[in-house]
């Protein structure tokens, strides 16, 4: 399998006047993955997207597609992309099926058979022929995913694709995405503000506040997951006192939480008590995407 990154952001930076909308933003997408992109309102997320597919100028660095910069090598780079930014925009007086017949002549070598596979893809077999101003938010949702993936991209581009969708077409979408990435070898860029969908949803989650990048997270790495999405948690007398005692840890609600493993658990546990603190449950807490989220950004809005 090919590991060489789909995407390569190199030093991006966005200016407007004076101010800097994206400070030197450096990322690597693998292929092959569900790759969210998460962080509070006004940190660039949808800047950072439009640059990726050509709607925004970048003011310094790059962004490679498949080995083709777009700022170099546009029409070759945007070859490998599908996208859908903000919502998407159908021929509403024609049907499904109609609107994907007329995206297919633009693009060279999609075929009916191929319409026919996109179209199973997201689940439309059974309205594809009805006119799409009867369609519900979330099945113009899906053909707007079916249109964006009629010319085989190696990238998908999704700007917060949730929006608007009830809890039945937010797990559709879920499924059929998670398809995409594993049938297809689809790579797929997604922002959003549900966290607790991105944990659904994603492989990997880049997080960025105020045009920077401050942390990236793989959700399927049990490992990963393990040394950072789990704390120790101590309910003591004196959680201050044990602070210092120990030398490390967080408090929250009148707990000490640690990153720990259970041997050291103990070895803590025994220290405690013996210097006089009164240790009443020790308990192993998983942290939330949400939590480390705002542990990250310091409680900034999410958005």
């Amino acid at each position: 399998m090919d590991l060489e990154p789909v995407v390569r952001m190199k030093g991006v930076s966005k200016r407007i006047g004076s101010k800097t909308i994206i400070d030197n933003l450096t990322l690597d997408i693998p292929p092959g993955q569900v790759y969210g992109f998460l962080g509070p309102n006004g940190a660039g997320k949808t800047t950072t997207i439009r640059m990726m597919v050509g709607l925004m100028a970048i003011t310094a660095g790059d962004i490679e597609i498949q080995g083709a910069s777009i700022t170099k090598q546009f029409e070759t780079a945007i070859s490998h992309v599908g996208a859908i930014v903000e919502n998407p925009e159908m021929y509403k007086f024609l049907s499904g099926y109609q609107n994907l017949l007329h995206y297919a002549r633009m693009s060279p070598g999609v075929s009916k058979q191929r319409i026919a596979e996109v179209i199973e893809l997201v689940g439309l077999q059974q309205r594809i022929h009805d006119k799409v101003k009867t369609y519900s938010l979330g099945m113009r949702q899906r053909l707007g995913v079916a249109q964006a993936i009629l010319h085989r991209p190696k990238l998908l581009v999704l700007d917060e694709p949730t929006n608007g969708l009830d809890p039945q077409g937010i797990r559709e979408l879920r499924s059929y995405l998670r398809q995409l990435a594993e049938e297809e070898g689809t790579t797929i860029f997604v922002s959003s503000h549900l966290l607790s969908e991105m944990e659904l949803m994603c492989d990997t989650v880049a997080v960025i506040q105020q045009g920077r990048l401050i942390d990236v997270r793989s959700l399927h790495d049990q490992d990963a997951v393990a040394n950072e999405q789990k704390k120790t948690m101590f309910e003591v007398s004196d959680p201050e006192r044990a602070r210092e005692l120990i030398g490390q840890g967080q408090i929250m609600d009148s707990h000490l939480l640690l990153d720990i493993d259970r041997d050291t658990a103990a070895a803590i546990n025994e220290r405690l008590v013996l210097s006089g603190i009164s240790v009443y449950r020790i308990a192993v807490v998983t942290r939330t995407l949400e939590d480390q989220f705002i542990e990250l950004t310091g409680g900034g809005q999410i958005g």
